[in-house]
């Protein structure tokens, strides 16, 4: 039986990713510059259940969230009204925001942002039989991101900075295009496009 899928940014994981998680010196801030500068804008056009997000948010960035399937943006929504009612996420749900539209769609309705970043779903390979439980059903109901090429190009025009793109280790480069600096996480990889220097 799979468990029930819910986005909590008060507790659990969360929790202890908030309070005990690197900090700039993780991958994913060196990646998107938070090791330079903390108040950042940040659109996350693959928002997924917003952990990466939450991350982001935690180190000072303001998030814009973009989720184009209705049932993960109704969850976005569940978990982000809670946390604005606690007083422990209160500020940090303040800096996150919820835009409902699929990403090829928002890059160009959006205002431009310090950062883009892109975290496509990306087809579990053959052997994962490690994939969380919770991680199967977000892929049986999301699906994968077919048009996550196409992405690049809109989010180059929309960044102020950089595009920052979460590949798998085993992943190629977004289409075709290589990064100028690549960081790598525990798990993934962050291909970083650079169009200046954060300022």
């Amino acid at each position: 039986k799979q468990g029930d899928i819910l986005v909590d940014f008060a507790s659990g994981a969360a929790s202890y990713r908030r309070q005990f998680g690197g900090g700039k010196d993780e991958a994913i801030a060196k990646a998107c510059g938070l090791n330079k500068k903390r108040n950042l804008s940040i659109i996350d056009a693959t928002a997924g259940l917003g952990r990466d997000a939450l991350v982001l948010a935690n180190l000072g960035a303001a998030v814009t969230l973009v989720e184009r399937n209705p049932l993960v943006a109704a969850l976005l929504y569940d978990g982000l009204r809670r946390a604005a009612a606690n007083p422990a996420t209160a500020e940090l749900a303040a800096r996150m925001q919820l835009h409902f539209a699929p990403a090829l769609q928002a890059l160009t309705e959006l205002p431009p942002a310090d950062v883009v970043y892109l975290d496509p779903m990306f087809p579990p390979r053959e052997k994962s039989a490690l994939v969380k439980k919770e991680m199967r059903a977000f892929h049986d109901v999301v699906g994968s991101d077919t048009d996550a090429d196409a992405l690049l190009a809109p989010a180059l025009q929309l960044a102020r900075y950089r595009v920052v793109v979460k590949r798998p280790g085993y992943a190629e480069v977004l289409a075709q295009q290589s990064p100028q600096l690549v960081v790598k996480g525990k798990n993934n990889r962050f291909d970083v496009y650079i169009k200046q220097a954060i300022a």
